[in-house]
């Protein structure tokens, strides 16, 4: 299984906007992590509209979380993020899989998922920054310039 480039980009922003209690621009968390700009920007729209972070325009504008980091759970984000129906082909509803109901493959996948899902709930995002500090100062400093 490989999650998807937004939900990696969304665990990025969560985890920068837990470590800092600035406002941070898309274009600011682009830079750092050398990311496209408006696939954060995608990304950061999706977090809004989860309740996961606040935005503000003007100046002093950027981004927040609206929750402590301490109550999103990393599963939240990953079920916001991936489509997890479509795991497997036969996941999605009329599928047209000849053995439907007839093989034990989809329960067991199904169960695979349900244990991965529970084991992300279980951990916050503020835990995916245990060192605040080491953290803030590696990702907040001037970004190097992309090797030519």
């Amino acid at each position: 299984m490989q999650l998807s480039l937004h939900t990696d980009y969304a665990l990025r922003v969560l985890m920068t906007l837990a470590a800092t209690d600035q406002h941070l621009s898309v274009d600011e968390i682009a830079q750092r992590f050398r990311i496209s700009r408006n696939h954060l920007a995608k990304v950061v729209q999706g977090l809004q509209a989860a309740g996961l972070v606040e935005t503000f325009r003007g100046r002093g504008g950027g981004m927040r979380l609206a929750r402590p980091a301490e109550t999103i759970t990393v599963g939240e984000v990953v079920r916001r993020f991936e489509n997890l129906d479509a795991f497997v082909s036969c996941f999605a509803a009329g599928s047209g899989c000849v053995i439907n109901g007839m093989c034990g493959l989809k329960p067991l996948l199904s169960e695979a998922m349900e244990d991965f899902l529970a084991r992300l709930d279980q951990r916050r995002i503020g835990e995916l920054v245990p060192d605040v500090r080491a953290f803030r100062e590696r990702l907040l400093r001037e970004p190097q310039p992309s090797p030519a």
